[in-house]
């Protein structure tokens, strides 16, 4: 008697582990909804961890893979930042993170094909895939979540600027070492006019030493402003970057723009306690720096679907529902995904489909015509004030605001 009992057990839990599908158009596509969140599992044995955010799957605590496109696409950013019709012209965003991604250049093509984007390959010259010293070998060691920070770079990049150019720089590990390494190659690499980077740590003594590799006038260099919630991390704080903060953006039949932006919760922001104030910003409520100086979308449940194959388990329903449950690493399929690990590529993009040359973060400051201003929200508690609650103006989550076309870039 136990056998059939044990089949229907099998029967149900396979019933369980069949893929998701969700009946979505590529142009578009609604977000996901789900009770919440699930960091991406970086290797964590670094300094720095990567600033990633998944959907997570009703079934347990992994992210929700799903068969279909989800979440918004480049229709959707586009159309919320005014960017429709620009062109990058070949100009160059370099994405800089920690560890290989395997399947990366795959995963973007099925992207791209999906949303209904040109090719950006290898061969036809618009990607390109180096180690922290700009050589195609020896890549770093793989890693799952990595993995799937990079798919959401590289995603977020082909959603805001379909036309740029991408490189991609692999540092050796999560170190602030490797990392600057990897950035001082991405600015030394012809045709890069926007540097991202989406990950952060805690500030320390050694981060002031450290300032120089992202001090490369003339191209914009982004980091993301943290996904803890009020609080400064490093390179945020780096007096030669662009902080870039995050928000929740929804559609709004009712907004004139078609689009309504509120902080998220989860943006980082805040006073440094060892950077220097740029001579640039002029908030007086920090001596030092302050954090952000710009935003855009970063709340997960209004997030951008992105694709990304490299994991533990394969590539079967079984796979699937392992991913779901958290008992394996990486996804399988598309993931909706968030925090400031999106809004800082796609920064990088605004800037790269602007084409100015930029001194550090100084140049929105003096276009702020060219930004909507995120008024609402709270990441935290500060005492009320503006470094982490939004209001007119100036605002520590979401700094002067987000793209509004590209005259503020």
């Amino acid at each position: 008697m136990a056998r059939p009992r044990l089949f229907r057990s099998l029967v149900v839990l396979s019933l369980i582990a069949a893929p998701l599908t969700v009946a979505t158009s590529t142009a578009e596509a609604a977000p996901l909804q789900s009770g919440g969140v699930v960091n991406f599992g970086c290797a964590n044995s670094g300094k720095f961890h990567c600033l990633g955010k998944a959907v997570r799957s009703p079934k347990g605590n992994g992210p929700l893979v799903v068969s279909t496109p989800v979440g918004y696409g480049p229709a959707e950013i586009q159309a919320a930042y005014n960017l429709g019709g620009l062109h990058a012209n070949g100009r160059t965003v370099a994405i800089v993170d920690a560890q290989d991604a395997p399947t990366a250049e795959a995963d973007l093509a099925k992207f791209r094909s999906a949303r209904g984007l040109s090719p950006c390959t290898t061969a036809n010259g618009c990607f390109k895939k180096v180690n922290q010293n700009g050589a195609a070998s020896p890549l770093p060691a793989p890693d799952y979540g990595w993995a799937e920070e990079i798919s959401l770079d590289l995603d977020a990049v082909s959603a805001t600027c379909p036309d740029c150019h991408i490189l991609l720089v692999e540092a050796d590990s999560p170190d602030t070492d490797p990392l600057m390494t990897a950035v001082d190659t991405a600015a030394a690499t012809p045709g890069v006019v926007a540097i991202s980077n989406s990950y952060g740590g805690s500030e320390d003594s050694t981060i002031l030493a450290a300032d120089a590799h992202l001090n490369h006038p003339g191209i914009a260099v982004t980091a993301s402003s943290g996904d803890s919630g009020y609080g400064v991390s490093w390179p945020a704080s780096s007096p030669y970057v662009t902080a870039v903060g995050g928000t929740t953006l929804k559609k709004s039949t009712t907004a004139a723009r078609g689009w309504t932006e509120t902080t998220w919760s989860g943006s980082g922001s805040g006073c440094s306690t060892l950077e220097a104030k740029p001579s640039w910003q002029h908030d007086t409520g920090c001596a030092k720096r302050t954090v952000a100086d710009v935003s855009a979308v970063a709340d997960p449940a209004t997030g951008l679907g992105v694709y990304d194959t490299y994991n533990s388990c394969g590539s079967s329903s079984w796979c699937d529902f392992l991913l779901s449950l958290g008992l394996a690493q990486g996804a399988d399929g598309w993931v909706q995904v968030g925090g400031t690990s999106l809004s800082s590529p796609v920064i990088a993009s605004v800037y790269a489909l602007a084409g100015n040359s930029v001194t550090s973060g100084s140049y929105p400051y003096a276009h702020t015509s060219g930004l909507y201003d995120v008024t609402s929200g709270s990441n935290g508690s500060c005492g009320g004030t503006y470094l982490c609650t939004a209001g007119a103006g100036y605002d520590g989550p979401t700094g002067l605001g987000t793209p509004n076309g590209t005259s503020g870039f």
